[in-house]
């Protein structure tokens, strides 16, 4: 139903996603968590090729924050081996979608760092959508790393501090090579950020669901990029003003 209402001249440039209720999702099936990242994966393939096909420039999942390093031991090694099972070359090359990485990969296992610079390097070439994985990320992270970087120019010289403007922090940004999200969607009932896209958020349309990500279909994602094009982007501007 809901795919028939998309505008298809007027699909957000860049989505990015929260990926909850995965835990929960195998919890009430009496699984163990894993199985709910499993299944997860699974939403993950459809979503991508769904997007790459409507036209989606850019699609950013959030997969592992730097707090979800606090989660229970063995749930946070069984996330990390199903990262690495789950980039697999041949979504990634089926749909010409490009993989970018963004988020302190120093942490990570190594297995699990070589192999997503791996995909990364491999799909550089691919011309369609980019598909950014915010691995070991979180919005506090970055903008520490922005500051960082910003007071190492300073101190060589190369920056003063009235030249720091809006584009000198998103330049330092990981996320520098994109557009900010346009629509920004979570799934599971929850109604936060949770420390992500912070600064990239500003003006984003937020888009909450109760269902959880293993159930999001392809019909929920086409519901919010509906949901999105009803809505009247404004910008600190008046209607009159955007309707002009």
């Amino acid at each position: 139903m809901y795919r028939e209402q998309v505008d298809t001249s007027r699909i957000p440039r860049h989505v990015a996603i929260i990926m909850d209720g995965n835990g929960r999702w195998a919890k009430q099936r009496g699984e163990d968590r894993s199985m709910g990242h499993q299944a997860g994966v699974e939403t993950v393939r459809r979503i991508t090729t769904l997007a790459s096909k409507m036209g989606v420039g850019y699609l950013t999942l959030y997969t592992f924050s730097t707090e979800n390093w606090n989660r229970p031991a063995t749930e946070v090694a069984a996330l990390m081996s199903l990262i690495l099972s789950a980039m697999e070359e041949e979504l990634f090359m089926k749909n010409n979608v490009r993989m970018r990485l963004i988020g302190d990969v120093t942490r990570l296992p190594k297995e699990v760092r070589a192999g997503v610079l791996r995909l990364q390097e491999r799909t550089s070439h691919n011309t369609g959508m980019t598909m950014v994985i915010a691995l070991n990320y979180s919005s506090r992270w970055e903008i520490t790393e922005a500051v960082r970087r910003i007071a190492i120019r300073m101190g060589n010289l190369d920056l003063r501090p009235q030249d720091i403007d809006e584009a000198t922090i998103a330049g330092e940004m990981a996320t520098s090579f994109m557009p900010d999200p346009d629509l920004l969607i979570r799934t599971g009932g929850e109604v936060r950020l949770s420390n992500y896209l912070l600064w990239q958020a500003a003006y984003a349309e937020l888009y909450f669901c109760d269902t959880f990500w293993p159930d999001f279909q392809e019909e929920d994602f086409c519901k919010a990029i509906v949901e999105y094009q009803q809505r009247e982007r404004r910008f600190g501007k008046t209607s009159e003003q955007v309707k002009a």
